[in-house]
């Protein structure tokens, strides 16, 4: 079943991540990465959003005509645990149902670069997204890009707060670029059709 709302409603984009330039490039911050992608794509540059404690990109995704959807894409400056509060503000602000929010965050339990696409579901101890669900209700879209989990015996939060390993860096950009392209088939075709292209 595919819960999207009236297509003329926008969607907000969230990128979940940490601030300031000494997390940029952390596994917890994959989020701001697809996200800043997309504002490339959507030829946008982030700017302040009133406000709101947030970054936005207004602009538009999709091919001209009924595919073609309103979006706000967004990175919370609040901290990762603090994020629900800039993004119901977003919300408040742009008039975006809940069923039109998609968070893009990091997913411990899952292979990394491997992407899952749905729509609610438990926070499994991600503090963006517990943030999130503590104000908005759990029914929001998420995207998550897989990282997946700690070797040995290190501890998650010093994993998800380093940046990706050289391996991992080689294949990093292609991840991203098609966490881009799910987050696009999502809001353009439903989640459904974005699930069976991109939920490996």
């Amino acid at each position: 079943m595919d819960l999207t709302t009236d297509a003329n409603a926008p969607w907000l984009i969230v990128g979940l991540g940490n601030p300031g330039p000494e997390y940029a490039a952390n596994r917890h911050n994959v989020g701001f990465m697809v996200a800043d992608l997309l504002a490339e794509r959507m030829g946008g540059r982030f700017k302040r959003a009133g406000k709101a404690q947030a970054q936005v990109v207004e602009g538009r995704i999709g091919p001209p005509g009924p595919a073609n959807r309103r979006v706000v894409l967004a990175k919370p400056m609040s901290y990762m645990n603090l994020s629900g509060g800039p993004v119901n503000a977003l919300k408040d602000f742009y008039k975006v149902p809940v069923a039109n929010i998609v968070a893009v965050h990091d997913e411990l339990d899952i292979d990394y670069g491997t992407l899952r696409l749905k729509l609610g579901g438990g926070d499994n101890g991600h503090n963006g997204l517990k943030s999130m669900t503590k104000v908005l209700g759990s029914e929001y879209h998420r995207v998550r890009f897989g990282i997946g989990r700690p070797p040995g015996r290190q501890p998650v939060a010093d994993f998800v707060l380093k940046d990706f390993s050289a391996a991992e860096r080689k294949e990093l950009d292609y991840f991203v670029d098609r966490a881009s392209d799910a987050v696009e088939a999502l809001v353009i075709e439903g989640l459904e059709r974005a699930q069976s292209t991109y939920n490996s």
